[in-house]
């Protein structure tokens, strides 16, 4: 047996945007019209072999020359922006659309969820619609019915699975439909966007399910906008980019490629900028853990240290060491304030700066850090930015439900009668909010 699960060649596929509006036809316009159609169709094949023509702005690639392979058991991530072709691409591999060039050979069954309620009938009742859509995906009965309770409690309709699905939320049809598409046992699943419509319990409960049919050797293409997803559970990462592939990798350089690829991780404009009285200053390449790898474990604690070259006229700075999620959101701001004079025995020339973080505080997932400076002196304020340093923070994924996870101290105790409820510490003096009782 080959250990290629899916093989893509060339595969590309166009659309024609929007459709010209037919008029009424009379029994003379038909007739003409079958008359001329051999003619037709010649003209469309001459047009379609000219090298060189200009092409029709009302075509357009979803997907354009994508050569992939697959092998049996990996988790592949297709992420991307909107309109990228990463639902076209699950939709060609599924056979709902045919490639306008190129082919896809598949090795294997192929269970697919793509849309929510893709395959139930409205009017039919949860039940019907298992058996239905299951036969669909190519279960057969016996196997539907052994599998019956199982899928209805994954679905949590047990309650409902006697009425008709036209009447369940958007949330009880995506429960649903996954679970019929993750118990068929396919040798390949893909998964689209769809997950998304599920609540943040739901989607680790499928993410879980999904990491139980990946640890079987099954092959799943999974789409998705949540990285922190994408991160736990694939390894490995596509970035699709208008139709092309951008990046075919290790998961975490796919994010940070994808993140790139809509300018969410750029240098700072202002690095070594003027200052008023058109001296320089700037920073060295920042380093973690004393070295050039950009991989933090979530267990240990680590340093960030550069260098910042400062000129003779400056009499003081503030330091600041920012943390960022790639997305942009700023997760943490640390500050340092002194004179020079306090820093060594000279004004100006090179000083070392380093940062310790401590354990378990950030979630799984892609960052960046740089940090800014301000001097001040006799020529009035200076601003200075590093450079951006990406880096992956590895451990255990909370699907990015919280971005900070701090290491605290609980307390637990028995309640004593003059408790109040809303209290906290402060500067060792307790302050109650709220009322007692």
């Amino acid at each position: 047996m080959t250990d290629t699960a899916i093989r893509i060649e060339g595969l590309s596929k166009q659309y024609r945007i929007g459709t010209k509006q037919q008029a009424y036809r009379t029994l003379r316009d038909s007739l003409t019209g079958a008359a001329s159609a051999p003619f037709r169709a010649l003209r469309s094949k001459l047009r379609k072999s000219r090298v060189g023509t200009a092409e029709d702005d009302s075509l357009i690639w979803a997907l354009r020359d994508i050569s992939l392979e697959i092998k049996r058991g990996e988790v592949v991530g297709i992420i991307g922006r909107n309109g990228a072709g990463k639902s076209t691409l699950l939709k060609t591999l599924s056979r709902i659309t045919d490639p306008t060039t190129g082919y896809a050979d598949i090795h294997g069954r192929i269970g697919s969820l793509l849309e929510v309620g893709t395959g139930f009938h409205p009017e039919l009742t949860g039940r019907e619609n298992i058996y239905l859509n299951g036969a669909i995906l190519g279960m057969r009965k016996s196997e539907i019915k052994r599998k019956f309770d199982e899928m209805v409690a994954f679905a949590e309709v047990e309650k409902f699975v006697d009425t008709p699905v036209k009447h369940y939320s958007t949330g009880m049809y995506l429960r649903l439909a996954f679970a019929v598409a993750a118990h068929l046992e396919p040798e390949i699943l893909l998964v689209d966007e769809v997950l998304a419509v599920g609540d943040a319990a739901f989607q680790k409960k499928c993410l879980g399910k999904m990491g139980d049919v990946a640890k079987e050797g099954r092959t799943i293409l999974f789409v998705s906008h949540n990285m922190g997803s994408i991160r736990s559970l694939c390894t490995r990462g596509i970035v699709l980019d208008e139709g092309k592939v951008l990046y075919d990798g290790e998961v975490s350089k796919g994010i940070e490629a994808y993140y790139g690829s809509i300018g969410l991780i750029q240098a700072a404009n202002d690095r070594n900028a003027d200052s008023k009285n058109g001296s320089r200053t700037g920073f060295d390449p920042i380093s973690v853990n004393g070295g050039g790898g950009n991989t933090v474990l979530q267990s240990r604690e680590f340093e960030v240290s550069t260098a910042l070259h400062i000129n003779e006229n400056a009499s003081g700075l503030s330091l600041f060491c920012i943390v960022e999620y790639m997305s942009g959101d700023c997760i943490s701001v640390v500050r340092e304030d002194r004179p020079i004079s306090s820093l060594a025995d000279f004004r100006g020339g090179k000083y070392r700066i380093s940062v310790k973080y401590p354990t378990l505080w950030m979630s799984a997932g892609l960052y960046s850090i740089y940090f800014k400076a301000y001097l001040w002196g006799a020529s009035g304020e200076e601003r200075y930015v590093s450079d951006k340093f990406p880096f992956d923070v590895e451990g255990e994924s909370s699907l990015m439900q919280g971005l900070l996870q701090p290491a605290v101290n609980w307390q637990l105790r028995p309640a004593e009668p003059n408790d109040s409820p809303y209290q906290f510490t402060k500067d060792s003096e307790k302050i109650e909010i709220g009322y007692g009782g």
